[in-house]
């Protein structure tokens, strides 16, 4: 196995790890012993869930949290200076993507260190195949603002980028709120503007469905306050 820093995808939710992830990706991981996670307790499930004989005991794990920070980060990496490869686990789905695993990535790449990403499940791709929605041309905002006034401002940009590049605007809510963006969305948008909903992907809960706003306004939604969603608009 070459040296370098493996970004390692995990599932998406409660999904059987050999229907994701391919057996390859199990090989790199039985050969590291040095992890930068995003959660200490959730990697190390993950690791047991890849194969029950993985000697955790025997690894060391570098917890990212939530924020980035360089100094912290580029300790991190040591281990791959020093001719051992490293892996970077997200908390689900690919790492350094809407992740601060990003700058984990950064670092390596500016001192030329080796970047290997696996193959795994990417919620933002898998919606925008299932989506209809224009995949040549398509852009990922991230989290919108969570004041109302200010989220409905940004839906308007996004929107009015949609109408006039036919580029497809993705974006994501923490589950809970979910319900309050579909709601924004509702009221915001015009009504011939398709909405692309694409929740639980590859779980039991998988639901993905396109409509314009105005049919939305008539259809029930599923609940979704404990459900990872992506939501794309486009004309």
């Amino acid at each position: 196995m070459p040296l370098a820093l493996y970004l390692i995808p995990v599932t998406l939710g409660e999904t059987a790890i050999e229907q994701v992830l391919p057996s390859y990706n199990r090989e790199v991981i039985m050969g590291i012993r040095h992890f930068i996670v995003e959660d200490i307790r959730s990697a190390r499930r993950f690791l047991r869930q890849t194969d029950k004989t993985f000697p955790i005991d025997d690894c060391t794990f570098y917890e990212m949290g939530k924020h980035a920070d360089e100094k912290l980060f580029n300790g991190y990496l040591q281990p791959l200076r020093e001719g051992k490869s490293v892996g970077v686990i997200s908390e689900a789905g690919c790492p350094a993507v809407a992740d601060p695993g990003a700058d984990i990535v950064k670092i390596a790449q500016r001192e030329g260190l080796r970047v290997v990403p696996l193959v795994g499940p990417s919620s933002m791709i898998m919606a925008v195949m299932a989506s209809g929605l224009n995949g040549q041309s398509f852009a990922f905002n991230g989290y919108l603002p969570v004041e109302p006034s200010d989220r409905a401002k940004k839906l308007k940009v996004l929107e009015s980028r949609a109408w006039a590049e036919g580029q497809t605007q993705l974006f994501i809510e923490t589950p809970y709120r979910n319900q309050k963006m579909f709601q924004s969305l509702l009221t915001t948008l015009r009504p011939q503007t398709r909405l692309c909903i694409a929740a639980g992907i590859t779980t039991s809960d998988e639901y993905i469905r396109t409509l314009q706003i105005s049919q939305w306004k008539n259809t029930k939604l599923p609940d979704l306050s404990k459900v990872p969603a992506i939501f794309l608009i486009n004309k």
